[in-house]
């Protein structure tokens, strides 16, 4: 009896706040959609910075006749220069790999990225300097490595590819923050209006209440139709708003953004699918707490 009593509640409900709890649908939907986008972004960072860390180089450049630094006053490195600095590589605990790239190399793969450009026939291989090319156990720890062959002589310039990397990832950090930002803003209008909305709610039903009260009704059975209510419309706005991420991810990383930019994974319908459960959950609970919290403050009983 009491439960079917719950369920009339619940019905009668949404179907005279009908304009609010679509309203409610579709705020939370949207603030569900914004977390679960922050979510992918806070991903998408984390896989970008694992790729592109798993494959950062640090270059050593030594000197050629053509070089001008402070370091090249003595001219090209010698071959003595050079196996010092390939020891000093080596022998460094924070070195994975080692490779040397001669200037015939250094030349053909300078030529295979201009070669639709004029410079390419400009640029002679004597020109280019030989290098080494480090490949770190911690991409992390790069400063030991750095700081052991900056001074050595022969060494034209040490290059850390972080460096180039770095706007990147300041770019993904501000994307996050600002679907963060927007998420935040989403939630205090969704708190706004399903407070909104169970006031209403309480204020259409308040002889029901009144009379629940004085044959000693308890306060949660009282307040349960208004959670509930807040709880199924909680629950369909998640459900939009991770139907949105998915058309979202598909239309727009799926299709135009991954085919396009292929220097790093990219998330995916698989990414979505693990966050959808801790969304839905997120949608109900917030919901939930949310209209508790009304009740307790507008809901005298």
């Amino acid at each position: 009896m009491r439960f079917q009593y719950v369920l009339s509640e619940i019905t009668t409900g949404l179907r005279r706040n009908l304009t609010m709890t679509i309203a409610l649908v579709i705020v939370v939907a949207i603030s569900i959609a914004m977390l679960g986008a922050g979510l992918l972004i806070r991903s998408q960072a984390d896989t970008t910075k694992g790729y592109w860390y798993d494959r950062i180089e640090i270059s050593v450049f030594m000197c050629n006749e053509f070089s001008t630094g402070a370091g090249c006053a003595d001219g090209a490195v010698t071959d003595a220069q050079r196996d010092t600095i390939r020891q000093t590589l080596e022998s460094h605990p924070e070195v994975d790999e080692v490779f040397y790239e001669n200037q015939e190399q250094a030349f053909e793969r300078f030529s295979e990225q201009f070669d639709d450009s004029d410079i390419g026939g400009i640029i002679t291989p004597d020109q280019l300097p030989e290098s080494f090319r480090v490949a770190l156990r911690d991409p992390e720890e790069y400063d030991g490595v750095v700081s052991a062959v900056s001074g050595l002589p022969g060494v034209q310039e040490v290059t850390d590819q972080r460096q180039l990397l770095e706007p990147l990832f300041r770019t993904l950090d501000g994307f996050q923050l600002v679907a963060f930002a927007i998420t935040v803003i989403q939630i205090i209008a969704a708190v706004l209006l399903i407070g909104n909305t169970i006031r209403l709610a309480a204020f259409n039903r308040r002889r029901e209440t009144g009379i629940m009260r004085l044959v000693g009704a308890s306060n949660f059975y009282i307040q349960l139709p208004f959670i509930l209510e807040a709880a199924i419309a909680g629950l369909l706005g998640s459900v939009l708003g991770v139907i949105a991420l998915f058309v979202g991810v598909e239309l727009i990383v799926g299709r135009f953004i991954a085919p396009n930019l292929q220097f790093t994974s990219w998330v995916d319908s698989a990414d979505v699918w693990a966050a959808t459960p801790w969304l839905l959950v997120a949608g109900v609970l917030f919901s939930m707490l949310a209209s508790f919290i009304t009740l307790r403050r507008y809901l005298r009983v």
